[in-house]
């Protein structure tokens, strides 16, 4: 469950402006956005923050991509917690931590430390050896700033809409907390897929489909939630597209359509690729879960058995824009989400988006610990 501004509490009141220098007044909505940026406490998802902010948080990326910091984080700490596997996230944000002059260190559950309990109340008479009650606070107290990665358990919708098991472990520290990708939101990817279309120069206005993808098992909804709303915010004409069963949840669809309200974009739905690729700048894939039967992996995987033809080929490309950029978060499955003809293209930018989670954490680390 989101709310806003959880990175951080609202700057103290300034003094009237006459008592801090005669043009105070004028002084003072720059100063509180810089106050909050300086003080970031938790980047938990792009929708806690105002726009001016994430495209500061863009502008300092592209500032330490052309002149790193090597000593801005010395001394400091980025603890890692991993509850599912990594690729990109562990390996980037330790790259960043390092390019900044700082540490980390990597805790997989169960791997190599003990398995973790997340769930509240239960009898731990079974595999798991310890509590995240107890063990959360302890890494807390080993480094400056804590990060978690804890997928959706795709059991209940309304739980995992709500975040249930990441924001009962983000509770349990003080620390200062980055989402390394929940029951629904990967903040992180979101952030490194803007800087990827304002690197490429995708108009702000173009068009933006985000399209379901053929997988053999129910995926979770964070990185189409998270991707979803970072289109809408940058203010583009996003249009979900999506076979009959596979709508996202209408919580996700509202969040974006208020964020594409306060950025001149829009945010649609449609089943039909003809409707939705038609002029589109950007192909963003992923695959999801049927939310009519979330949870029930049988009724899911019976819905998905018909749909092995949605893997993007070059003909989906007959229709869009000429430059169309296509777009994955990691990992994917070749010839079963997008053929080798598409990610082995010049369209696929899927690298690009993998390097800029390099530059973004930099910026995100340095915002929320630099002293």
């Amino acid at each position: 469950m989101l709310h806003p501004h959880r990175h951080g509490q609202r700057p103290a009141r300034a003094a009237p402006a006459a008592a801090a220098h005669p043009r105070g007044a004028a002084r003072r909505p720059a100063a509180r956005r810089a106050a909050r940026a300086a003080r970031m406490k938790r980047f938990l998802d792009l929708a806690d923050f105002e726009r001016d902010e994430v495209l500061s948080l863009l502008e300092l990326a592209r500032r330490l991509e052309k002149q790193p910091e090597p000593r801005a984080l010395a001394g400091r700490i980025l603890g890692l917690l991993f509850f599912n596997p990594s690729l990109r996230t562990l390996a980037s944000f330790q790259a960043a931590m390092a390019r900044l002059g700082g540490n980390s260190f990597v805790i997989s559950s169960g791997q190599g430390s003990w398995q973790l309990e997340t769930r509240a109340g239960v009898v731990m008479d079974g595999a798991a050896a310890e509590h995240v009650r107890e063990g959360i606070p302890a890494l807390g107290a080993y480094c400056d700033a804590l990060g978690i990665r804890a997928f959706a358990a795709g059991r209940d919708l309304a739980s995992d809409l709500a975040d249930t098991t990441f924001n009962a472990m983000a509770s349990l520290t003080d620390k200062p907390l980055i989402n390394l990708e929940s029951a629904v939101n990967h903040p992180c990817q979101a952030l490194a897929d803007w800087k990827t279309l304002d690197d490429l120069a995708v108009p702000r206005a173009g068009r933006f489909v985000l399209s379901w993808a053929y997988h053999p098992r129910a995926l979770p909804l964070a990185v189409p939630a998270a991707a979803l709303h970072m289109a809408a915010l940058r203010g583009m004409e996003v249009i979900v597209l999506r076979p009959e069963g596979f709508a996202l949840p209408g919580a996700i669809m509202e969040r974006a359509r208020r964020a594409a309200a306060s950025s001149g974009g829009s945010v649609r739905e449609s089943a039909e690729r003809a409707d939705a690729l038609a002029g589109a700048e950007v192909v963003y894939v992923k695959e999801w879960g049927a939310t009519g039967c979330y949870g029930d992996t049988e009724a899911d995987a019976r819905l998905r058995s018909t749909l092995t033809g949605w893997c993007v080929r070059n003909d989906w490309f007959s229709i869009t824009a000429r430059e169309c950029r296509v777009m994955h978060c990691l990992p994917v499955r070749r010839n079963t989400a997008i053929a080798d003809e598409v990610l082995d293209s010049a369209r696929s930018v899927v690298q690009r988006e993998a390097y800029n989670r390099l530059p973004v954490q930099m910026a995100v680390l340095h915002r929320m610990l630099k002293p």
